[in-house]
């Protein structure tokens, strides 16, 4: 649980940062304001979702069964010294402990600044103008927040009250305020990573870029922009109002005077496809153990062979390797046999455990004609802890019974995954078939979390 929540933090932020550096490469500087604000969200929903989902490749092959041996401890996470009783972390929990801790903080900001503007508007002078729901109080500034237009004073005479009441009914009409709900719930999750900050500010801009293209359909460029500055004030401290004046004076003005982009430019937009086909892809497509490893599985063949086979050929050389053959090599004592060995010779290594490493490791080795066994290696690895443990329980497994290929007995190249995992299990109890030794597939090693 605590590594997949981590491995879900790190993706979801690598897909925050892909999301952000594209829109400022590509769709910044476009004036498709409208266009800019759904793709920003849609990216977001993205990081915060496509983590969680799980695809996979390709399925499991014909004939592949897992075996699970019983669950065995390494190692105990309490330990007594000196009478005292300690509890042991890997740096994992540590570090998961320390984002709960920053969590906590977090949706307490949220909830305090969603409750505390709610609470106050059962306090102030409330009535409705020309259709606008309006909220009074010398302590606002001309914001939004959600149906409501924040104003410090209500004057019809003032003759900047229809810009700004324009303004502020245009982040009113978009719904904008959901928009900062869901970036601070966003915002809540990722609380350690300072890219989700300039990517609320991104999303604000947007917000105020629409704002202002509402008001400078009806209104003058030149009258407007002084208006900003004549009211230009400090950001509202309420987290989700949308404020008439908050930030990037300059950078309105400027947009508000550039040229509108041309159509064709909304070419661009098609990028995110593959941007989000690259987040599906790397971020929830999995592939199962046998899909990762090229060519044929000796532990997971069953197909018949006949003698007309290509696989099935054989040569005078006696160094002739098979990967699969007729009659498969046995363990010792069958595949019953072969589950005990494991269960009693493979260990998870004290400082694999105590850094917390996890993985498959997948151990490829050769059966003699005489049932020996030889050169095993490491087809694909985890860490030198892990991998060495696989290849030293290889190395000491008693002889086989060889494969026969047209009788005759042949060298034969195995392979076997072995999966390292830490985790809360209880014991299992091991489900052994009525079939051949090609049916052991996997070994699952995992200790005690």
């Amino acid at each position: 649980m605590i590594n997949e929540s981590l491995n879900y933090l790190w993706e979801g932020s690598l897909c925050l940062a892909l999301a952000f550096v594209f829109f400022k490469a590509f769709l910044e500087k476009l004036t498709f304001f409208n266009w800019n604000r759904a793709i920003l969200l849609f990216m977001l929903i993205s990081a915060l979702v496509v983590p969680l989902l799980s695809f996979e490749l390709a399925p499991n092959q014909t004939g592949i069964q897992e075996i699970t041996l019983p669950v065995f401890w390494v190692g105990e996470q309490i330990q007594e010294e000196s009478g005292f009783w300690i509890w042991s972390l890997t740096w994992q929990e540590s570090l998961f402990g320390v984002y709960v801790l920053g969590l906590i903080v977090a949706v307490g900001r949220l909830s305090l600044g969603l409750i505390k503007p709610i609470f106050q508007l059962q306090m102030v002078e409330k009535f409705t103008y020309q259709g606008m729901k309006i909220a009074v109080h010398p302590s606002f500034e001309p914001a939004s927040f959600f149906n409501y237009i924040l104003l410090p004073n209500f004057d019809p005479e003032n003759p900047d009250l229809d810009q700004i009441l324009l303004h502020e009914s245009v982040h009113v009409e978009k719904k904008h305020t959901w928009d900062l709900l869901l970036l601070q719930f966003a915002k809540a999750i990722f609380w350690f990573n300072p890219l989700i900050f300039l990517y609320e500010r991104t999303v604000r801009e947007v917000h105020e870029f629409q704002a202002d293209q509402g008001v400078t359909k009806s209104y003058s460029q030149i009258a407007y922009s002084r208006l900003l500055l004549r009211l230009l004030t400090k950001q509202s401290s309420w987290q989700f109002v949308n404020s008439f004046n908050q930030f990037q004076t300059k950078k309105r003005i400027i947009m508000m005077t550039k040229t509108n982009s041309k159509t064709i430019q909304k070419a661009r937009f098609l990028l995110v496809l593959p941007l989000l086909a690259m987040f599906l892809f790397v971020f929830s497509c999995e592939m199962t153990e046998q899909a990762e490893i090229e060519g044929p599985i000796q532990v997971a063949k069953r197909q018949e062979i006949g003698p007309g086979s290509l696989s099935a050929r054989i040569t005078e050389g006696a160094d002739e390797i098979f990967d699969v053959t007729e009659e498969m090599p046995v363990p010792p004592g069958g595949i019953e046999g072969w589950t005990n060995f494991l269960l009693t010779n493979v260990k998870y290594p004290a400082e694999a455990r105590k850094m917390g490493l996890e993985g498959t490791v997948i151990v490829v080795f050769e059966i003699h004609q005489d049932g020996s066994v030889h050169n095993p290696e490491i087809l694909r690895g985890v860490s030198e802890e892990l991998d060495q443990e696989a290849l030293r329980v290889v190395s000491n497994s008693p002889d086989w019974t060889p494969g026969k290929q047209r009788g005759r007995e042949v060298k034969t190249r195995m392979r076997l995954p072995v999966r390292f995992s830490l985790g809360n299990s209880e014991f299992t109890a091991v489900e052994i078939p009525d079939n051949s030794p090609s049916e052991i597939s996997e070994v699952n090693v995992v200790a005690k979390n």
